[in-house]
């Protein structure tokens, strides 16, 4: 472990910021079942632990900034993307939705345990800010969607964007149930599946219904991003 100086520009401070959150997302990835401990963060990021401590008050508020960090990623991809004038197409948001979460080792199993963390570990006040964050982001993005699909009422883009959340996270914890027995649909109610299959199926149905628009066919939820 290579212990750095400490920052003291607000760049140089940003880039620590970055540099853990780095050292956490690669000890996850590595072990998607487990969370490092903040002096595990501080080896991989060549920190001393208490460098960690001045940047995240907990082990908890880390985990919930590198989650918060891989879901302003999706969503500032999506805004970016509807702030163009020509229409967008469903086959860029199924796209983009593997790319940046089924594709991601890290982010359903991290968003899945930050739900928990939430609800019985964080600080009151620091959860409810992460959700004011998240609903500033999400009417944004609805906001966006409704322009594209006229299908959609007032308040419809958000509701899609909660309805698809829902789905995403929903098939993944029902894959992860299936996948902890063994993969025998015998000792899963889920029955024996392939997670981006499943979500390509269901993501499409859910959009067709509520844009009044057709996919050009069902299936995995597509590997390259189109317009």
């Amino acid at each position: 472990m290579v212990i750095r100086q400490r920052a003291v520009l607000a760049e140089d401070k940003q880039e620590r910021h970055h540099a853990i959150l780095d050292a956490a997302a690669r000890l996850l990835a590595r072990a998607p079942d487990r969370v490092a401990n903040v002096a595990e963060v501080a080896d991989e990021a060549g920190l001393a632990k208490g460098t960690v401590y001045l940047y995240f008050a907990s082990k908890e508020a880390l985990l919930l900034a590198l989650h918060e960090r891989n879901v302003a990623a999706f969503f500032d991809a999506m805004t970016a993307r509807l702030a163009e004038p020509e229409p967008m197409s469903l086959g860029f948001m199924l796209a983009l939705t593997r790319r940046h979460m089924v594709d991601d080792p890290i982010y359903l199993p991290l968003a899945t345990r930050c739900f928990g963390l939430m609800a019985t570990q964080m600080p009151a006040d620091a959860a409810a800010a992460f959700m004011a964050r998240m609903g500033d982001r999400l009417r944004a993005a609805g906001a966006g969607l409704e322009r594209h699909f006229p299908a959609l009422p007032p308040g419809g883009g958000v509701a899609l964007l909660r309805r698809s959340y829902a789905l995403i996270i929903g098939l993944w914890q029902l894959s992860a149930a299936h996948a902890a027995q063994g993969g025998e649909p015998a000792h899963c109610p889920a029955g024996q599946f392939d997670y981006a299959d499943e979500l390509g199926v269901a993501l499409a149905a859910l959009w067709e219904g509520m844009i009044g628009r057709r996919l050009p066919a069902h299936g995995a939820v597509p590997a390259r991003l189109e317009v």
